[in-house]
């Protein structure tokens, strides 16, 4: 007769610390991440996660960003040295007053030039996945991107020059009172939920993650038979929306739930003026008028017309 010989009550207890352990640190972190999780309604009705770009996320871009300049900076000046040594002294004085002229535009638009690109992101975001977008779900305008971007001169640029300001007392008084001025705004994303600087709550923008993910199969190729078949649309109902819902739409057949792909399917039956047929279902339309909508924004494109949403109508 055999008998099973229970564990030792230490080792029972041992493992059930740890368990118990690993299910707190695991409840912890999905609980510091869903603090960082924010929904975004696009103008279409389709609902997407977001995830935000933390403080130290958002340093270590800017961080990056700033060697880069000086790095371009340092260059372009060691370079006009050793040019300005052969010039004449009127010729070296032009030289060096076009370079104060690029260097005032890396300093001022280098952050404007890359966030106003189809990525919205800076060479320092991009190299830790995180990027600008809209707060209202729609596109990121020019007034957003300079809006945010001016305000950085109060926030950064005024800390640096009360730092370098010298004097009598009185002076060195108002240079304290101006840098923690400057500093409340330096710290400003710290110290709210959703990690924005003054810029982003003037420009209605955030900073959120952009993570590299491994691309998915090309839609409109997979649906193009069932396009061509059972969903038959006509030219105007493909020409109801632009580059940028197609963008919007990829997005919600790629990564939302199947309620949201519902509601959107609705809004865009009710747009075109589309009639449920017998046994399609939400998914199959989407993907049908996906594939549709691209292929006619893709021959107008080949013709030099470029629709950009659905209120572009030229």
């Amino acid at each position: 007769m055999s008998s099973t010989v229970p564990p030792a009550p230490s080792a029972v207890n041992a493992a059930t610390v740890e368990a118990a352990r690993r299910r707190r640190a695991r409840m912890q972190e999905e609980e510091r991440r869903s603090k960082l999780a924010r929904q975004l309604v696009t103008p279409e009705g389709a609902a997407i996660r977001l995830k935000l770009a933390t403080a130290a996320e958002r340093a270590g871009a800017f961080l990056i960003d700033v060697a880069i300049q000086w790095a371009i900076v340092i260059a372009t000046g060691l370079g006009l040295r050793f040019v300005m040594g052969a010039m004449d002294p009127g010729s070296a004085n032009i030289a060096w007053a076009l370079w104060l002229v690029f260097f005032f535009f890396v300093r001022n638009f280098y952050y404007i030039f890359f966030e106003l690109g189809t990525k919205a992101a800076t060479p320092g975001k991009r190299a830790l996945g995180i990027r600008v977008t809209s707060r209202n779900g729609g596109r990121l305008t020019a007034n957003s991107v300079l809006a945010r971007n001016f305000i950085r001169e109060i926030e950064v640029g005024l800390p640096f020059q009360f730092l370098m300001m010298g004097g009598d007392q009185v002076t060195g008084w108002m240079a304290l009172l101006g840098l923690v001025w400057s500093g409340i705004f330096l710290l400003f994303p710290i110290f709210n939920r959703d990690k924005m600087r003054v810029g982003d709550l003037i420009a209605g923008t955030w900073v959120i993650k952009n993570p590299k993910t491994k691309l998915m199969g090309d839609i409109s190729s997979s649906t193009a038979s069932v396009a061509h078949g059972r969903y038959a649309f006509t030219p105007k109902q493909a020409e109801a929306y632009g580059i940028h819902e197609l963008h919007v739409l990829e997005d919600v057949l790629r990564q939302s739930t199947q309620e949201v792909k519902a509601q959107v399917a609705l809004r865009i039956r009710q747009k075109i003026g589309w009639h449920m047929q017998p046994g399609e279902t939400d998914t199959a339309f989407l993907e049908a008028y996906y594939a549709t909508l691209r292929r006619r924004l893709e021959q107008r494109m080949m013709l030099g017309d470029r629709k950009t949403d659905k209120f572009d109508v030229r």
